[in-house]
């Protein structure tokens, strides 16, 4: 394991093991998530022993390939290189009440959702805990801002990374590190039931937000290979027992597609599922993307679908788009960088 993804104990073992006084570990668990340091060089305390072994043990820094920029809102959307040339996406917010990002917990996705330019292509592999700690702690390095939200929902499906998910949820918000609240922390899933049962029992305060998109097994199955898998009834089941394990409302995704989805009879029959359940609806008009056909619900069609939900007792909300004029669908950027350095091999 590479020294970033260790825990404080963890950290203390392996510097116990070593043969290093044993406050080596807190200086170095200081540098890594409390100044998160991208060089050996600036851990001006550390001897240069330790920071070979340190070296040797893998010390993890993403690097930055590109940057877009929005003029729109100055929503900024990185590309990261990861050691072994792998690239993944993170889009980092400011609003009001402070900085939120969205972080990538794969290198590719093989959930195979319809709408989602992250899974063409496929998995290539899981992120490691500190590679995903290395997405916030990067742009906090290139911005200088603190961040205050942590959203995993970029390229990936997090539960399909289930330990190095919990390990960099328990690491970003240890008190002897970077010590977010877990309140402020979200993690977005398709719904693999089994790791929402696993996710509830692992006391975390954290929100669980659901990837619905349809009212019906049947409609799901059009847009999410993971509806083969789990029906409705299942998945629904897991976040009642995830609201009552952990207190915690749940929040339901819903991509908006054009004569898909978007129906003033499909949102009674959502009202209809989602009955007395404690939860939130995050309306989300589709990203189009090249590789699919799926068109953006017109404006008056996602007011019509969030007012009947209203009527029905259901909360819900328009998500707010951001980075609109970035490539803000998740997985574009990474592929467009993929495509572009395959064509340059190609011409050399």
């Amino acid at each position: 394991m590479d020294i970033k993804s260790m825990y404080l104990t963890e950290l203390e073992e392996w510097i116990k093991e070593k043969g290093y006084p044993s406050f080596r570990a807190k200086q170095l668990y200081q540098w890594l998530h409390e100044k998160y340091v991208s060089s050996l060089d600036d851990m001006t305390n550390i001897p240069k022993n330790l920071k070979k072994d340190v070296e040797e043990a893998g010390f993890t820094v993403v690097k930055e390939e590109l940057r877009q920029v929005s003029e729109k809102d100055g929503t900024i959307k990185f590309l990261f290189g990861m050691s072994d040339g792998q690239m993944i996406e993170t889009v980092f917010m400011r609003y009001s009440y402070g900085n939120s990002i969205c972080i990538s917990s794969q290198a590719g996705c093989r959930m195979g959702c319809r709408f989602c330019a992250s899974t063409i292509g496929g998995l290539v592999r899981n992120l490691t805990a500190s590679e995903m700690l290395e997405q916030v702690y990067a742009a906090m390095r290139i911005t200088g801002e603190r961040i205050s939200n942590i959203v995993v929902m970029g390229t990936g499906e997090p539960l399909d990374n289930y330990e190095n998910l919990v390990r960099f949820i328990r690491l970003i918000s240890s008190e002897a590190g970077y010590n977010l609240s877990q309140r402020s922390i979200t993690v977005s899933s398709c719904g693999i039931v089994p790791r929402i049962y696993d996710l509830a029992n692992e006391g975390f305060s954290i929100t669980f937000a659901l990837s619905l998109h349809a009212p019906t097994d049947e409609e799901r199955k059009e847009l999410m290979p993971i509806a083969h898998q789990y029906t409705l009834q299942e998945t629904l089941d897991a976040c009642r027992a995830y609201f009552d394990k952990t207190g915690r409302r749940v929040t339901f995704e819903y991509s908006l597609v054009k004569g898909k989805n978007d129906t003033e009879e499909q949102a009674i029959k959502l009202a209809k599922l989602l009955k007395g359940m404690n939860c939130h609806v995050n309306l989300i008009p589709v990203n189009p993307i090249n590789e699919r056909d799926f068109k953006q619900s017109d404006q008056d069609s996602v007011e019509k679908f969030k007012l009947t939900l209203e009527k029905k007792s259901i909360n819900g909300t328009i998500r707010r788009s951001v980075g609109s004029d970035i490539d803000a669908a998740c997985g574009q950027l990474r592929r467009k960088h993929a495509v572009n350095s395959q064509e340059e091999t190609n011409e050399v």
